[in-house]
């Protein structure tokens, strides 16, 4: 596994391995966004990543898909993020900040009884959005998602805005940078989407009008930190909250080129039907390949053993670990020594105690048994 363990650099962010923790939501937060104490414990056992890209993280109040999500638009929850970021940095670790904006994919009883916005109201699909909540027992379930409407033209800037907001705060708790989420069917995506982006306007029709508010959003957060530490994430595939673009090879086709210009620290790729069986992997890499030559995370269900063979041929330059990295929190040392790892258990995942959260053995505790 030498190829894993070797440094480098995406963008100005120096990795002392190419394990990536990739974004995880767990939904420890309080009922103001404002993530919870044992959150520095959670991370910090997982400084030895190269990298850790944090939970998606909410940039303002009309963006929930997940009960009890962090958010970093308020100084509540910016100084709630600081405490678990110096903790990692004490452990030698970095992080960066998801910002996340929900959409479509949400509901009333989420946003304070207001309506969910998107790109263009369309709302034919409700039952394949993914919205969780907390009940009063404490059982974490899948609820029902309310039909949004349309974004004005001063929502969707205010949505623009609160990225360079959240970008900003994150600078202030001490994050090493941003990751863009551009995947899995939230709001960002949802505008790539001809199906589901709609728009006459300048943010509709045309792929470069789709676009058009990830590029706002890039030039908003470069206004507070430089590229070279901002990511984007995408899965062009992905089922996930019924996105429907039904030609991605020609819509990330045109992303890939815009983002050989941008000099953003890096691209990740995520496969998200690999969740389901259905895998994507060897699709996505020839869309990007062709025009895009920057860093590359790649995450895709993908073996410690597979991974050391992506990043030493070349293929990426680091893979990023979810459900490994959740059951694991020393994974590299799990990694290097071949095992064993643990196996996600079924309950604790979202939202309520610290079961299921802190508690997975280290391989110290394993040998010691």
């Amino acid at each position: 596994m030498a190829g894993l363990f070797r440094s480098t650099a995406l963008g100005d962010l120096h990795l002392t391995n190419r394990i990536v923790m990739a974004p995880m939501t767990r939904s420890r937060a309080d009922e103001r966004g404002v993530i919870n104490s044992s959150a520095s414990e959670y991370y910090a056992a997982r400084a030895g990543a190269g990298l850790i890209i944090s939970e998606g993280i909410n940039v303002g109040p009309m963006s929930n898909a997940f009960d009890r999500t962090p958010g970093l638009w308020t100084d509540e929850q910016t100084w709630g993020w600081k405490a678990v970021v110096d903790r990692i940095h004490e452990k030698g670790g970095r992080i960066i900040a998801q910002l996340w904006h929900a959409g479509r994919a949400s509901a009333r009883g989420l946003l304070s009884d207001k309506q969910p916005l998107s790109p263009s109201g369309v709302n034919d699909d409700l039952d394949q959005l993914q919205v969780w909540a907390l009940l009063a027992n404490g059982a974490y379930v899948r609820v029902a998602a309310t039909p949004s409407r349309a974004m004005t033209l001063a929502e969707v800037q205010g949505a623009v805005n609160e990225f360079g907001l959240a970008a900003a705060n994150a600078v202030r708790a001490g994050f090493d940078g941003v990751e863009i989420h551009g995947a899995n069917g939230y709001l960002v995506h949802q505008f790539l989407s001809p199906a589901i982006n709609q728009r006459t306007d300048e943010y509709g029709g045309s792929i470069e009008g789709r676009s058009r508010l990830l590029l706002e959003i890039v030039a908003a957060i470069s206004d507070v930190m430089p590229r070279s530490r901002i990511g984007l994430r995408l899965s062009p595939f992905a089922d996930y909250n019924s996105t429907r673009d039904p030609k991605p090879e020609d819509t990330y086709g045109w992303l890939a080129h815009w983002l050989q210009t941008t000099g953003l620290a890096y691209l990740h790729l995520a496969d998200t039907n690999a969740w389901t069986g259905a895998p994507d992997y060897e699709r996505m890499l020839p869309i990007f390949g062709e025009h895009y030559r920057g860093p590359l995370i790649v995450n895709a269900g993908i073996t410690p053993e597979r991974a050391d063979e992506i990043v030493v041929s070349g293929e990426a330059d680091a893979v990023a670990f979810g459900r490994l990295f959740l059951a694991n929190p020393d994974l590299p040392a799990r990694i290097q020594a071949g095992g064993p790892y643990n196996s996600p258990w079924h309950f604790g995942i979202y939202g309520g105690s610290d079961t299921g959260y802190l508690d997975y053995p280290s391989l110290e505790t394993v040998a010691k048994d």
